[in-house]
């Protein structure tokens, strides 16, 4: 099989894509034949060799795939050969096969394409998580989506509405407002920290926001907790923007404000059915048109320096997706 290998850390051309040894089962295991694999912006820091979770080289990056079972181990009576399915791991994805416990392997709808299968991993269990688990939202609220148009702010404005949320997007630029905007996003600012408070207290009629999916962290954290509605519950998951402010207790204690942290990977390993749970119930809002993956490009496997440094440019919109020729899909 070939897979695209981490032999030393370094930048994203510096992955090389080779053949390798075919993978074997064992117990409590299966091979997943690999048709998609997405990309998340941790892989360049895997790649790079600056993220927190380095496993020894040479190894292949890739947190998401989909495609179908290929051989199962000892004990696994849940999934068949030749079943279509998504897989979530720490690594390992960027490869035509990919060895993972059945635990963290949830079946696909047929008519599901890989494609849109792996752009759903990371992104929306992350979404699913924050507003749900940790954010308890509730239709008729007003949630706040960072980081708009990337590809966890597009799965928290698409899963924002539909669970009947009213959406306030912030993105970056032009180009990825009008992203949130096409996904339902009900006001969508592009506003710098400067006069973010301002503008949230503005679309809200002076009351704030009820829910926060938080990704930028530094002074915008900041001015969102200060626009932030009584009882507004705010979930971080990242800090794009790489500050990481000390958070006002008084800020919290005037509006009886909640803010939690979330690292969606932790349901994975510690509740895997949890987390089969959320990526069923995304599965079947996708099925129903409720959900988009948001696609923006698909790129060969032999081509992943190049789409890595598209990811790292920040050029993305939504999800950048590795294909590998295989497994076929719905039509």
């Amino acid at each position: 099989m070939r897979a695209a290998l981490v032999k030393q850390f370094g930048p994203p051309n510096s992955l090389v894509v080779e053949e390798v040894p075919d993978l074997v089962p064992g117990p409590g295991e299966v091979v997943v034949e690999v048709a998609a694999v997405s990309i998340n912006f941790p892989d360049i820091l895997v790649v790079e060799g600056t993220y927190q979770n380095l496993p020894p080289r040479p190894f292949s990056p890739g947190k998401e795939a989909a495609g179908r079972v290929l051989a199962v181990g000892e004990g696994v009576e849940r999934l068949r050969v030749g079943q279509r399915v998504l897989a979530l791991m720490e690594h390992g994805g960027y490869a035509e096969q990919l060895l993972v416990p059945a635990d963290v392997v949830t079946e696909l709808p047929d008519v599901m394409s890989f494609v849109d299968a792996a752009a759903f991993g990371l992104v929306y269990s992350t979404a699913h998580f924050g507003l749900r688990r940790r954010g308890s939202v509730e239709p008729g609220e007003t949630v706040l989506v960072t980081g708009a148009g990337g590809g966890v702010g597009s799965a928290g404005v698409q899963l924002a509405k539909a669970w009947g949320a009213r959406v306030v997007a912030l993105a970056q630029d032009e180009t990825k407002a009008a992203l949130a905007r096409s996904q339902g996003a009900d006001v969508v600012l592009t506003c710098g920290p400067e006069t973010l408070r301002d503008e949230l207290l503005a679309a809200t009629d002076g009351r704030g926001v009820d829910v926060v999916l938080e990704m930028l962290g530094g002074d915008y954290l900041t001015q969102i907790i200060r626009a932030t509605a009584w009882e507004g519950r705010v979930v971080v998951v990242g800090f794009a923007s790489g500050g990481q402010n000390p958070i006002k207790p008084g800020h919290l204690l005037v509006k009886n404000i909640s803010v939690s942290g979330l690292q969606s990977s932790d349901y994975r390993d510690r509740t895997p059915s949890l987390m089969r749970q959320a990526m069923t119930e995304l599965f079947q809002l996708h099925v129903e048109g409720r959900l988009d993956a948001a696609v923006d490009r698909t790129y060969a496997l032999e081509q992943v320096g190049e789409a890595l440094q598209y990811v790292k440019d920040g050029k993305v919109k939504g999800k950048v997706v590795l294909t590998t020729g295989l497994g076929g899909d719905p039509s």
